[in-house]
């Protein structure tokens, strides 16, 4: 089966690849010679990863998911939440959104947070949502050198260590992306068209 994954982030995409059965053929917007900016205009996780899926669909006819993830920190109220992207401004900067969490979170002693994502698969005209959540806390520094986004400084529940720490497999088999692409997966799997 071929799919779509609708991202331009190189780091996401091969993340979820070596999560993705080998009998799914996973294709990047490249592939499909999309090089259109999807503007994520949703107030929600859900709605961006529809919008992603829809305008895929809707312009290149393929079957595709979309994924739209965000940080919540509950004493900034949620924040940044579906801005985590882009919450320090333009141009977006995995460095600089890090470096204003950090400063917002200086005087606050509550650090606990959570990573949602939010799947929505376009298949055979039906689409389908899958969600994911990670439950932790944010360091007061960056650890750790792989991973992207916010992962230096996220420590998920029950370890010491930030997603930046630990080996992609490691991270997917507890991740929020990882929970919600392994529903994405078990679906694909016992799906009757």
């Amino acid at each position: 089966m071929k799919l779509v994954f609708a991202t331009n982030n190189l780091n996401k995409l091969a993340e979820v690849q070596k999560m993705l059965p080998d009998s799914i053929q996973l294709l990047s917007l490249k592939d499909i010679n999309c090089f259109d900016e999807i503007e994520e205009t949703e107030t929600t996780l859900q709605g961006n990863a529809k919008l992603k899926a829809d305008y895929i669909t809707s312009k290149f006819g393929f079957n595709c998911f979309a994924d739209d993830t965000g940080l919540e920190v509950e004493s900034l109220d949620g924040k940044p939440g579906v801005y985590s992207a882009r919450f320090a401004g333009e141009p977006s900067n995995s460095d600089n959104n890090m470096q204003k969490l950090l400063e917002d979170l200086k005087d606050k002693t509550n650090r606990k947070a959570q990573f949602r994502t939010a799947v929505a698969l376009n298949l055979n005209n039906e689409q389908f949502i899958f969600e994911g959540t990670c439950k932790g806390e944010i360091f007061k520094k960056k650890h750790g050198e792989k991973g992207f986004g916010y992962d230096p400084i996220f420590k998920p529940e029950g370890f010491e260590v930030s997603f930046a720490e630990m080996s992609s497999e490691q991270k997917n088999k507890i991740s929020h992306r990882g929970i919600a692409i392994d529903k994405l997966v078990n679906f694909l799997s016992n799906y009757k068209s």
